[in-house]
């Protein structure tokens, strides 16, 4: 079994708060994600298929086939964007933090990654230099 990893970065705002809670409690748990006038991240995006080499082409995945995905169904969406605001798919039920962007994520890509000849292993968003999550999927990795 081989792994593929690919990368694309996009740019997009979010706000962690909780109405029913104070302002001191907000930034108590959300630190600067709760500053009431928003802030984005310089996002990373790593996406990681695993599979067998195609005997002909020796590619786990197309590479780029797996980059228009991940920006049909992901970057181009969110790219420039407040998640709070202005993706339709993120619902404001939730916070947008990046362990939760992840699984949205994750549902938005599966089907057509794995059509295309791989399975999906695992998505990596990197939110700073400093935080990152990975979500292996609803039945995880062992």
């Amino acid at each position: 079994m081989l792994y593929l990893t690919r990368r694309e970065t996009f740019n997009a705002a979010h706000k962690l708060h909780i109405a029913d809670w104070s302002d001191e409690q907000n930034r108590a748990v959300f630190g600067k994600c709760s500053n009431p006038n928003w802030h984005g991240h310089n996002y990373e995006l790593f996406v990681t298929v695993a599979g067998n080499p195609d005997p002909n082409t020796g590619f786990v995945m197309d590479a780029k086939l797996l980059s228009t995905i991940m920006k049909e169904e992901i970057v181009d969406e969110v790219d420039h964007r407040n998640f709070n605001l202005d993706v339709e798919w993120v619902p404001k039920s939730i916070q947008p933090t990046t362990e939760n962007l992840l699984i949205l994520f994750w549902n938005r890509i599966e089907e057509r990654v794995n059509a295309g000849g791989a399975t999906l292993y695992s998505i990596k968003l990197r939110e700073t230099e400093n935080i990152y999550a990975e979500y292996f999927g609803p039945n995880g990795r062992k």
